[in-house]
């Protein structure tokens, strides 16, 4: 990753494709979601083509957000004050959802990415609906310091959002990520995040979308498993979530790269668990 790339490049580029999808969503008179401030963040880049899998996947990047964003409400419902974006992109939960009072939002990202978002939000006249601190840091390398240094309390529960970034780790990248957010987490804090297992990435409509990633200095990785068994491993309890139960709940549709009547074996993990301890 270079720190000066821009939201169309590297992986960067993906932040704007999701906020593409959070856009569509907003002007659904069903939407499951608000989210006024992502088309002008999609305005100030220009909106990318997206490609059949793409497409495919828009449902699933939907029903995502609404069950990261319940996720999160609720554990600061129940006290946690403390919440983490980690490469957080073109996320604007900070503006858009009712915090209690006392919430500090940390979102962490490259300083590129974190500098334009921070310009179209001025432009914009944004206003957050808690506490927020941007920190720029690179997750391979020095973010803990450079969290902490920015007010992070590794004292207080935190709750934890990995959203679309760990397929871009290596395995030791993965690994080294989790030990980091584990050694700052204190009993009682969440994390919550998305991964996908080889299956997914060995899909026949993903391959398309591998080559165009690859094009871009943005490939995936590495693949999951058993989130459960790897959470655990790094002192977590945790549970996965079928987007078929999502889409019920919701009375959408199962995305199809991620309904099992379609893809078989092939997943893209939404995990959340809590601290042991």
């Amino acid at each position: 990753m270079d720190d000066s790339v821009q939201p169309t490049t590297g992986v960067s580029r993906t932040a704007v494709i999701i906020a593409q999808a959070r856009a569509r969503e907003h002007t659904r008179p069903d939407r499951l979601f608000a989210d006024p401030l992502a088309a002008p963040l999609v305005e100030a880049v220009g909106w990318i083509p997206v490609q059949n899998a793409g497409h495919l996947n828009e449902g699933h990047f939907v029903l995502r957000t609404r069950f990261f964003d319940d996720h999160l409400l609720r554990v600061v419902s129940e006290g946690t004050s403390q919440v983490v974006l980690l490469a957080a992109g073109l996320d604007t939960r900070a503006f858009r959802l009712n915090w209690p009072k006392g919430t500090h939002l940390f979102e962490v990202d490259l300083p590129g990415l974190v500098a334009f978002k921070e310009a179209v939000l001025g432009v914009r006249r944004a206003v957050p609906r808690c506490d927020r601190t941007t920190v720029t840091a690179d997750l391979r390398h020095d973010w803990a310091d450079r969290l902490v240094a920015a007010g992070f309390d590794p004292s207080r529960p935190t709750a934890w959002l990995v959203e679309g970034l760990l397929m871009y780790l290596d395995e030791d990248g993965n690994d080294k990520l989790l030990t980091g957010i584990g050694e700052l987490s204190a009993p009682g804090s969440t994390l919550a995040l998305e991964h996908v297992n080889r299956a997914y990435v060995e899909l026949p409509e993903m391959r398309a979308v591998h080559e165009r990633l690859r094009r871009f200095g943005a490939g995936w990785a590495s693949t999951l498993e058993d989130p459960v068994r790897r959470l655990t491993a790094h002192g977590w309890l945790a549970s996965v979530t079928p987007q078929t139960r999502l889409a019920a709940a919701h009375g959408r549709p199962v995305p199809r790269l991620t309904d099992p009547a379609v893809v078989g074996a092939a997943r893209m993990w939404l995990a959340t668990a809590v601290r042991a301890g």
